[in-house]
């Protein structure tokens, strides 16, 4: 890739960043108009994009970044191929009008400026997502989604169900992201590869190694929950509770998809195995069948299409996961048609509900005469998601049933499943399209007129795309279709389904479906009743779970923080010094280091006077009456090894050791006689015993690991490396100072911030009045433990 062209991609791929940093003065500069100006980043995004077509389409792949950790070979860079840039160009696509229904939709909010920042970087991030090539690159992008669409999730922050989707939304995908990431990195130790280029060329080498379960499950793990697969299919209903826009973009081109994209990517190195062949299809089929009947049983426009959605990336894992080239032809003329059909009928819901003041369908009804364009693009996208010719959901269902309709018991109960799923949608898309704008004029909160032009050229042009799209088949398959399915699949691929009906079983089955279809729309009622009945009588769902799980972690966080936080200073020590004991001896024993019994060195009289003093202090810490002594006498200690310190040659140690012990002895014994503690002793004996038993041990396993580094060869590769440097580099000629200040200047500051801390502790110590403290602590504590329980 030319040089300008890289930089020229790389500032595409921040460019929505620098756009959000900008929304929110353009906003208050402009009002609701600043969405066409914003409008102008998606759109020159993928004007960039589409100029990969060609290459693309041809063959080529674009593989490019910049050396971002050079020492742990960590690369910014980007992969673009037939996957890759079908999405990158349906995320800037479909943003583009996202952005200006934005402005439509949200005109007059007061935090508009703030709404397009979001949309904007949730785009960047999915964006990056999409068209990432090292590993790092994917995982940083992947938990952008999950934290942007946290933001939109909860944009309506004042709310408790936005507040609580937010959260719900967050945890469940944040989980699924520390799942991809463990699934990353056994990944690149299976095969080395650090990004997703080098891994296609692995071919088989992932499949065949041992781990590949684990990297399997761990992989799907974060895929299905982005990508709400049942049983995690629950967080992207309640998703609604963001405002239309957002609710149009993550259904139709953005985070729910990521989970698919992630799939169809790894499929050439993961798929064709037993494992993957059973578990997409299942959990895929599974969550076709639960979201189907799980929007029949809706009311609100927007849940309907919500479900409808999960049923749809449902499909999309199953047909990625059956295992022949047909049915990655299906999935990938599927998510096209639907990211276009999906997109248009959200934002169609929007402007229903934004010019009659309802989304309750059962409120609706002869609104068509007043609301004429949004009509038309409803019933466009109705007909592409019912799969009618000729439209571009026509062939995604023909290419569906010609893909699983391959004999077999397997291929027959995904069909069955397939045909069931796709009716229910067919009925779900006809009533959102349909039961608003025809019948009887229904009373709505608000007189319904035609929506100002930022809501309705978004869904018209999706609309009518899924259109153009099919009757222009063939090139549509050159530049689009082919190309991503030749990603997915791992060889080239040639889509060649057109608009024209081909007498045969998959159009049978088409028939079918649409027959099941209207019977399924004319008694929507009573399927609604049903399973509002079902539902009943089943109670207990995983997002009542949910919040079961949190309030159970929230309990068993106070009840663990009430037994070792118990404000006990003693028993902390007690337990921290116990911890040190078994980190010194355990390691020692289990690895067989115990260092050899030296002999006793004669030493001169000097350094046995020092050694004398320096027992006397410990006698007399032990024996002191009153802490003020104990204190002062532990001074004695530091000052014997401030004096060994000289006697060995070290002066400047020595000079530290004084300062420090000194200080150390002063601090101490101030806070001491501020705290006004009682001068005894009240331990008991038993509690005596177990304290000196844990501070003999402790300095028992401190004095043998020095002895056992002492009796390892001297290796003096630091010290000639310091020797040699430290002028060189840090310009310094006290090496040990260089060493402190320069070299390991990070390590001195983190010893100068805990320093820091403690010094801030003891102030506070210092200024507790007895007795109040411990008692505003106990009523916060209670307090605490009630609200937990209510």
């Amino acid at each position: 890739m030319a040089a300008d062209g890289q930089w020229l991609t790389f500032l595409v791929l921040i460019l929505p960043f620098l756009g959000a940093a900008a929304a929110p003065f353009l906003t208050r500069a402009l009002g609701h108009n600043a969405a066409w100006v914003l409008a102008l980043i998606p759109a020159f995004i993928f004007y960039h994009f589409a100029g990969f077509l060609g290459a693309v389409a041809e063959g080529e792949t674009v593989a490019a970044g910049y050396a971002w950790i050079e020492s742990l070979d960590v690369d910014f860079s980007w992969y673009l191929d037939g996957l890759s840039l079908t999405f990158a160009l349906l995320i800037s696509g479909i943003g583009t009008f996202i952005v200006l229904y934005s402005g439509g939709y949200l005109k007059g909010h007061q935090h508009l400026g703030r709404f397009f920042s979001f949309i904007l970087m949730f785009m960047g991030s999915m964006q990056g997502l999409v068209v990432a090539d090292s590993f790092l690159t994917l995982f940083v992008f992947w938990e952008l989604t999950s934290i942007t669409s946290f933001l939109l999730i909860g944009f309506d922050h004042s709310r408790e169900a936005s507040r609580r989707a937010a959260l719900q939304a967050l945890v469940v995908t944040g989980l699924g992201g520390l799942s991809l990431l463990a699934g990353l990195l056994v990944i690149a130790n299976i095969t080395g590869a650090t990004s997703l280029s080098a891994l296609l060329a692995e071919g088989d080498a992932l499949r065949a190694a041992p781990l590949y379960m684990a990297a399997l499950l761990l992989v799907l793990g974060g895929a299905f929950t982005k990508s709400a697969q049942f049983p995690f299919h629950f967080w992207l209903p309640n998703a609604m509770e963001a405002p239309t826009p957002v609710s149009a973009y993550l259904h139709s081109a953005t985070m729910v998809k990521a989970g698919v994209y992630l799939v169809m990517r790894l499929n050439p190195v993961m798929g064709e195995t037993l494992a993957w062949e059973t578990i997409l299809p299942v959990f895929g089929g599974t969550t076709l069948i639960v979201g189907t009947l799980l929007a029949l049983r809706q009311t609100d426009l927007k849940l309907m299409l919500a479900y409808t959605t999960v049923a749809s990336l449902g499909l999309l894992i199953m047909l990625t996961g059956f295992g022949s080239k047909v049915a990655v032809e299906a999935a990938v003329l599927y998510l096209v048609a639907h990211s276009m059909f999906k997109g248009a009928l959200f934002m169609v819901a929007g402007a229903i509900d934004h010019e009659t003041g309802t989304r309750d369908i059962t409120r609706l009804g002869g609104i068509g005469r007043a609301m004429p364009v949004t009509f038309a693009a409803a019933v466009l996208a109705a007909l592409s998601m019912g799969g009618l010719p000729p439209f571009f959901g026509f062939l995604a269902k023909e290419e569906i049933y010609a893909g699983l309709a391959t004999g077999g018991g397997w291929a027959a109960l995904l069909t069955a499943v397939a045909i069931a799923g796709n009716a229910l949608m067919f009925a779900i898309g006809f009533a959102v399209a349909l039961k608003p704008f025809t019948g009887e004029r229904a009373d709505t909160p608000k007189s319904p007129h035609e929506g100002p032009i930022l809501l309705w050229l978004g869904p018209l042009v999706l609309g009518t795309s899924g259109l153009l799209m099919a009757l222009v088949s063939g090139f549509s398959h050159h530049i689009i279709s082919s190309p991503m399915a030749s990603a997915v699949a791992g060889e080239p691929v040639a889509v060649s389904i057109s608009v024209i009906p081909h007498v045969g079983l998959p159009l049978l089955l088409s028939v079918l479906t649409i027959a099941l279809g209207i019977a399924f729309y004319l008694t929507l009622e009573r399927g609604r009743a049903a399973m509002a009945a079902t539902l009943t009588a089943i109670g207990w769902g995983p997002d009542r779970g949910f919040d079961q799980a949190v309030r159970g972690t929230v309990r068993l966080s106070a009840s663990v923080t009430g037994i070792v936080h118990n404000g006990r200073l003693d028993v902390y020590m007690t337990v921290t010094f116990i911890a040190l004991a078994a980190a010194l001896f355990v390691p020692m024993i289990a690895f067989g280091e115990l260092p050899a019994v030296p002999g006793l060195p004669s030493l001169p009289f000097y350094e046995v006077t020092v050694l004398a003093v320096g027992f006397i202090g410990l006698g007399a810490v032990i024996y002191a009456r009153d802490r003020l002594t104990a204190i002062v006498s532990l001074g004695i200690q530091g000052f014997a090894v401030a004096l060994i310190f000289m006697l060995l040659g070290a002066p400047d140690l020595s000079f530290t050791q004084f300062m420090v012990e000194t200080l150390s002895v002063v601090i101490l014994a101030l806070v001491m006689t501020r705290l006004k503690l009682s001068p005894a002793d009240h331990r008991p004996t038993r509690q005596k015993v177990l304290d000196i038993s844990i501070a003999s041990l402790c300095g028992a396993g401190l004095g043998l690991i020095l002895l056992r580094v002492t009796q390892v060869p001297f290796d003096g590769t630091l010290s000639v490396f310091f020797a040699e440097n430290a002028r060189v580099i840090a310009h310094g000629r006290n090496i040990v100072n260089v060493i402190i200040v320069d070299f390991r200047g990070l390590d001195t500051l983190g010893e100068i911030a805990v320093v820091m801390i403690a010094g801030l502790a003891i102030l506070a110590l210092v200024r507790i009045r007895p007795g109040v403290a411990p008692i505003k602590a106990e009523k916060q504590r209670a307090k605490a433990v009630e609200k937990v329980e209510a």
